[in-house]
């Protein structure tokens, strides 16, 4: 889906301007289509700066939930905040650095919930206790424009916080899905296809869409079905769609006609090096998905026989998911020769 702002930034753009604002004190709001990725940027700030998380769906909360709950203590009332919020006295969980406070759906709140969230984003406060000084606050919301439940947000919660706006970037997307671990056939299909990465429109028919949160439910299923599993095209078309299902399952045919991993280390120097473009992004994927310390310099007599530019898919894709690799002579020598393409 197209940005409405000419100015959308992408999730690794967006994950170093959070971290900047959270360091000024100021609240961050990730605008973005579902399914795109807002919750992900939170949980990689969250790992990144050892924070735990602390994931509120205000769409499912009333303003009693944020403001606090009435208590009479003596003569007087107080509010009595909710125990997920992290308080002054309270002590920073064992093995974390602090807390990261995640007001996702703020835009499908209701608007009293969303009144009620002002305390709590511009004066860091949960009913009438000051939030813990190692607490960061970080918001996110669907478009307007998205066909979501989405109620208008008032010019006072906007001026309390730091607007951007996410688009969603291939690229940010398979750094992110390599380092997550996502099944090495589908970063390949998505380098094939990248258009197929989001379908998202608001006015699709069909049940779900293509989109960075259903590729990674398709890795969770592709991790226990087989792929000769005869559900698996159906089942996968029940989170990305059955066209895409489809298409999908038509490219995991092409590693039937792939050089096994065994067989290129053997033969690195006379392995059939295949030409079609489709298999050759399989043929990448699978590479990289076996390289290790111990086979890299065998397996690059063969990668360097490719074409160039699947030279350089291939050492991305292999620097993504095993990070040793790079600390390789050979791989900084490959690197040089090869820089000219990244």
């Amino acid at each position: 889906m197209t940005p409405t702002s000419q100015y959308a930034v992408t999730a690794t753009q967006a994950a170093e301007m959070m971290a900047a604002y959270i360091r000024a004190r100021i609240v961050p709001m990730i605008h973005g289509s579902p399914g795109i990725g807002k919750s992900q940027i939170a949980e990689q700030l969250a790992s990144e700066y050892n924070l735990k998380l602390i994931d509120l769906r205000l769409a499912q909360y009333d303003p009693t939930e944020i403001n606090g709950f009435a208590n009479l203590n003596g003569s007087r009332a107080e509010y009595l905040p909710m125990a997920h919020f992290p308080l002054e006295a309270d002590p920073i969980p064992d093995g974390y650095s602090g807390w990261l406070l995640f007001l996702d759906e703020l835009t499908s709140a209701a608007p009293a919930v969303q009144a009620a969230a002002y305390k709590l984003i511009l004066d860091r406060a949960a009913g009438m206790k000051p939030l813990h000084q190692k607490c960061a606050i970080v918001a996110a919301g669907n478009l307007a424009t998205d066909n979501a439940i989405v109620h208008d947000m008032s010019t006072a919660l906007q001026s309390r916080m730091a607007h951007l706006e996410l688009r969603c970037d291939v690229d940010s997307w398979l750094t992110w899905a390599m380092k997550k671990g996502i099944d090495y056939r589908i970063t390949s299909y998505i380098r094939h296809l990248p258009q197929r990465l989001y379908t998202f429109k608001p006015d699709h028919s069909d049940k779900t869409y293509a989109c960075p949160r259903t590729w990674e439910m398709a890795d969770r299923l592709l991790k226990i079905m087989e792929e000769k599993n005869p559900l698996l095209r159906s089942t996968l078309g029940g989170v990305v769609t059955d066209g895409i299902a489809s298409e999908f399952m038509s490219f995991l045919e092409v590693h039937t006609r792939l050089p096994t991993f065994d067989a290129i280390l053997r033969a690195p120097l006379t392995t059939e090096v295949p030409q079609e473009p489709s298999v050759l992004y399989a043929l990448s994927g699978a590479i990289a998905a076996r390289m290790d310390k111990s086979n890299f310099d065998n397996a690059m007599k063969f990668v360097l026989r490719m074409p160039p530019e699947f030279q350089v898919v291939t050492l991305k894709e292999a620097r993504g998911r095993n990070s040793e690799i790079t600390k390789l002579p050979s791989f900084l020598e490959f690197l040089d020769t090869l820089s000219v393409y990244f």
